[in-house]
């Protein structure tokens, strides 16, 4: 694997056996000093004791909070982000003033915005591009930036290329919205994982599974020696997050000393 990427484990993903505030020391423990997650309460807005154990969850483990998902919905039952859903614009704008605070706490400077499915009859770009701008301008302010994630496997969620990502983003004109180049994602889509070097400087954050399958790298057909080594060698210097299931050893592809990222 490219030697320079800095790697970040998805603790909404690994480590699911257990409990989520257990999961930073697990991480710490396997050799990784940075993580992501989804929105890792179960509302909008939780209370002050929630953010408060999360925090210290992170901090007591020693990891840095590197990507942080705003609230989405509810995932399991196939929710997919808030931010083209007429009628809940105030608990998007909630769950980012929470997730500012507790970026503000531990330094996390990325948050990704799920765009939402597609619902029959309702015009969603104007809410989408609204409730961006509501979500970029509050990140600038505390010099953070947000990624936009084309998704497989939802057949309602309306961004599922790069492309059509970064039109978005274009839409939005904020210079602190990014791609969010999850190449699992983008190649059971279809899309074109050679061109995403070209495109390294729109590329906010990388997230990988394998494909098919959505396991650990080594489970499917993707060459990530090869798609990695291409975006390092356009310019990517930021994390690559680890966002797969894990069929075995979830770490046996990356040698330990290559995990932490001092």
């Amino acid at each position: 694997m490219p030697h320079s990427l800095r790697y970040d484990v998805n603790l909404s993903m690994l480590f699911k056996e257990l409990p989520l505030l257990e999961r930073p020391a697990a991480a710490r423990e396997a050799g990784f000093d940075a993580v992501e997650f989804w929105w890792p309460f179960d509302e909008a807005v939780p209370g002050d004791r929630a953010v408060d154990d999360f925090v210290r969850a992170l901090s007591d483990a020693g990891v840095s909070l590197v990507g942080l998902n705003f609230f989405a919905g509810d995932m399991p039952a196939g929710d997919r982000g808030l931010i083209s859903w007429p009628g809940r614009e105030t608990e998007f704008a909630d769950s980012v003033a929470v997730a500012i605070g507790i970026a503000e706490r531990t330094g996390c400077r990325s948050f990704n915005a799920l765009y939402g499915n597609r619902i029959d009859g309702i015009e969603h770009r104007a809410l989408a591009l609204s409730n961006l701008d509501l979500a970029a301008k509050a990140a600038s302010g505390i010099g953070a930036a947000l990624v936009i994630e084309p998704l497989s496997g939802a057949d309602r969620y309306p961004i599922r290329t790069a492309a059509e990502a970064i039109a978005l983003i274009d839409e939005a004109g904020h210079g602190n919205v990014g791609l969010l180049a999850d190449l699992y994602h983008l190649a059971v889509n279809g899309d074109d994982l050679d061109a995403l070097p070209g495109q390294v400087d729109r590329i906010g954050h990388v997230q990988i599974a394998d494909a098919p399958g959505r396991g650990e790298p080594g489970t499917g057909e993707l060459d990530f020696e090869h798609h990695l080594g291409a975006l390092e060698a356009a310019g990517y210097g930021g994390f690559v997050g680890l966002e797969y299931a894990p069929t075995g050893d979830p770490f046996a592809w990356l040698p330990r000393e290559r995990r932490g990222t001092a």
